[in-house]
């Protein structure tokens, strides 16, 4: 069956079928079940460790990213956090793309400060780096998002994957930007396909949660055991949030990738903008590699304005563009990285993955394009 009919009919998914024939399945928002009342071969206890609503949740990411099962958590942070707390522990090593996710970061130096994780930062697009240091070290965890955020580099995942299993490391994707229906991370190679579905799958941004998601029953097992012994599980009325957005993930998907093309082309062309980096347009270095890899180009990128004065007083001005963090909703919204989703992150650390104080990055809606242009040209004036 094609994603689009599974993601049209949600309810497929639940572990059992609702006796009224509901067309949404109910949210089961209880902390507890009464075991007397059950029968069959699946028996709830407690929602932490189990609960409907969420399994069918579970059970349609895992369909739909070829894994072997998945988590859904509280939040997208968690998800990584869920995954380090499976893989990792103290002494471990861990390889990452230095142009990662704020939180991501932070929540590694936690693990370095706390565990002694040692942690090893690469330039994922170089294959010879990764080697060097796989070769060189006992490396357990191999990390990266693709496309990168905010750098917006795309990384070539099976490559990737081949170079860390050569090693017997572990590799993950954090999927978050390109969803699993414009790439699945599993099927190139990766181990764990994680994602923030606060963002696109979702697609409203009322809620806030995430997706972890194994290749194999075993890693599958273990992500279920360590998100029920760490509390890691999504609570039910939040699965219901995300759900309603799952049915039009594609269709958003393709409006957003051609709004931020529009944009991004628009900027490209202006005598205020040093560069604009976004991975659908040809003067973007992994082009061809986005075209191959994804079926569709998210609406995030970034532009470097000729000015920190310019960047600020645009951000100020504008009037349909909220200065919000995240990204993948309706409304289009822009940040300065280095003040908000990477104020984790030195100038330095920054500077090494080409992000200044006067870079912008932009998340695409779903409005008139005409709109956020004449937005964009009174903005700067």
């Amino acid at each position: 069956m094609n994603i689009e009919t599974s993601l049209s009919h949600i309810t497929k998914y639940a572990p059992f079928e609702d006796p009224s024939g509901a067309s949404h399945f109910p949210i089961y928002n209880t902390g507890t079940f009464d075991l007397k009342k059950q029968s069959g071969d699946k028996i709830y206890d407690y929602t932490r460790s189990d609960n409907p609503t969420r399994e069918m949740l579970e059970n349609l990411f895992a369909d739909v990213e070829n894994a072997a099962g998945c988590v859904c958590t509280h939040t997208g942070i968690a998800a990584v956090a869920l995954l380090f707390e499976t893989v990792l522990k103290a002494n471990s090593s861990v390889l990452v793309e230095a142009d990662c996710y704020g939180g991501t970061f932070r929540l590694l130096k936690i693990f370095q400060d706390k565990y002694n994780v040692k942690i090893h930062f690469a330039d994922f697009t170089k294959n010879e780096d990764l080697e060097n240091i796989l070769s060189s070290n006992k490396i357990d965890l191999v990390l990266c998002e693709s496309p990168t955020n905010p750098g917006l580099k795309i990384i070539d995942i099976k490559e990737v994957a081949d170079i860390s299993h050569k090693y017997n490391a572990l590799f993950a994707i954090d999927n978050s930007l390109a969803t699993f229906i414009s790439q699945k991370p599993l099927d190139l190679g990766a181990d764990f396909s994680l994602f923030s579905t606060t963002k696109y799958i979702s697609g409203h941004g009322s809620v806030v949660a995430g997706a972890i998601a194994a290749k194999t029953k075993e890693l599958s097992n273990e992500i279920h055991y360590y998100a029920n012994a760490h509390g890691r599980s999504q609570n039910p009325m939040d699965v219901f949030l995300i759900s309603l957005g799952i049915p039009t993930l594609k269709i958003r998907m393709k409006e957003h990738q051609e709004n931020s093309i529009k944009i991004a082309t628009f900027l490209e062309e202006q005598d205020y903008i040093l560069k604009v980096t976004h991975p659908g347009l040809k003067s973007h270095p992994q082009y061809e590699l986005a075209k191959k890899q994804m079926k569709y180009i998210p609406g995030v990128f970034c532009v470097d304005f000729n000015s920190v004065e310019l960047a600020e007083k645009f951000i100020e001005n504008t009037k349909i563009f909220g200065e919000k963090c995240s990204f993948g909703s309706p409304d289009s919204r822009v940040e300065i990285p280095a003040k908000i989703s990477h104020a984790s992150f030195s100038k330095e650390e920054l500077a090494a993955i080409g992000i200044t104080d006067s870079t912008v990055r932009f998340s695409i809606g779903l409005e008139s394009v005409d709109d956020l242009i004449q937005d964009i040209n009174q903005a700067v004036k």
